[in-house]
């Protein structure tokens, strides 16, 4: 099945809500802050692949990103959409 994702803004100017037609987890949530922090999630490990990624929250059905905010959401929204996409 193909993942489907719709991208939603948050009060958090430097964040976006990214809405999937799968479970993003199995359950509860997870935030990752680094790289690092990500070694047992493909989807946090290629969204921090992206330049400008400052942490990742994973719940059920959506991940939010945050983005540094010296960086931009016109070519960090799409690489995000087609990471996430890639990972599920």
């Amino acid at each position: 099945m193909a993942v489907d994702v719709t991208v939603s803004t948050t009060p958090n100017e430097n964040a976006l809500k990214f809405t999937l037609n799968c479970p993003a987890i199995a359950e509860g949530y997870k935030t990752y802050n680094n790289l690092e922090d990500a070694g047992d999630s493909a989807v946090a490990k290629a969204l921090f692949a992206l330049p400008g990624v400052a942490s990742v929250f994973l719940m059920t059905d959506f991940i939010t990103v945050t983005k540094k905010p010296e960086n931009s959401w016109e070519d960090l929204q799409p690489a995000c959409v087609d990471a996430i996409k890639a990972s599920y």
